[in-house]
């Protein structure tokens, strides 16, 4: 088949491209520019400056079976917007309508969306959370993913486009950044952490599964269509518990001490650090019995499996 992957050369899109390479897909990937680094080796590459309602798809989507549409506007560190949550819901929520609207009209038969568990809410309690909870998103993104959900939904309609939605957790490996990359470099430097004693529970996500899920998505017909999925490594773990298999794989100590939640969150606050402390202290757990019993999708990675090759990458110093 012809799929259309867009944020191809993000993170998450390097190792989906990559996967549909390997599995004898042709992919046309969408970059900022034709001599990007990232465009994968056999794939052919689009050039779409920007993604957003008024993004003209109409010479991108000719002949294209599948679009996996991975592009998104993710936490910014250095956030540049007048109005971000104006432009959190320009780019995920109005480029996610445009793009499917686009992709009904060119006759595409599947869409495969990549959301995100945020869509829920930042905390479980009691359970992990199930694809029929009501979603409670709290922050800009969160909104603006949950918006574009609903707005491929109402595309694809009773038509020929077939909606598939993908809900993954954090998700790490070869080529991570942001808070996880964070976490291998206090692991490698066997920094002491006050956080022995946190028992939390949250759902991770190898790349190479994701990229997997994405792939058993694609075919048209199959039971996945018009269909939301959770889907995770299968083992969660605590805060410790992923310190420990972090320092593990990187065959380092995990130098961990007991310290208040109390004194964590303070510390938190006082580094402005308060959102990366709430995530490591709280409980984020989803439930994937629907897409393995569905789709009969078990991940080919466990987690620490995943781990390993994270730190294999991250100690390489390569670029992935």
């Amino acid at each position: 088949m012809r799929v259309l992957v867009t944020g191809a050369t993000g993170f998450i899109g390097r190792h989906v491209c990559q996967a549909l390479l390997l599995d004898g897909h042709q992919v046309a990937a969408v970059a900022r520019r034709p001599d990007h680094p990232d465009v994968p080796p056999g794939a052919y590459c689009h050039v779409v400056h920007d993604i957003g309602p008024e993004t003209d798809w109409s010479q991108v989507l000719s002949d294209v079976d599948v679009v996996v549409h991975l592009a998104a506007r993710v936490h910014v560190m250095k956030e540049q917007a007048a109005d971000p949550s104006a432009e959190y819901y320009r780019v995920n929520a109005d480029g996610t309508a445009c793009l499917a609207k686009a992709a009904a009209a060119a006759g595409v038969r599947r869409f495969v969306f990549v959301s995100t568990v945020k869509v829920m809410g930042e905390r479980t309690a009691a359970r992990p959370f199930v694809e029929t909870d009501t979603p409670e998103p709290e922050d800009a993104y969160g909104l603006s993913k949950w918006a574009a959900e609903k707005a491929l939904m109402e595309a694809a309609g009773p038509g020929r486009l077939e909606p598939v939605i993908l809900r993954p957790p954090l998700v790490y490996g070869p080529g991570v950044g942001g808070n996880f990359l964070s976490l291998l470099k206090l692991c490698q430097k066997a920094s002491p952490l006050p956080l022995m004693t946190v028992n939390n529970r949250r759902s991770f996500l190898y790349v190479g599964n994701l990229a997997d899920a994405v792939l058993r998505c694609l075919n048209p017909g199959n039971k996945a269509a018009g269909q939301t999925y959770f889907v995770r490594d299968g083992e969660d773990l605590s805060t410790s518990a992923l310190i420990r298999h972090v320092a593990r794989a990187l065959g380092r100590p995990a130098l961990l001490f007991p310290a208040p939640k109390s004194f964590i969150r303070l510390a938190g606050l006082l580094m402005g650090k308060s959102e990366a402390v709430r995530r490591m202290l709280d409980s984020l757990q989803i439930d994937d019995e629907k897409i393995r019993r569905q789709l009969g999708w078990t991940p080919p990675w466990d987690v620490v499996q995943g781990l390993k090759e994270t730190a294999v990458w991250f100690t390489s110093g390569k670029r992935v």
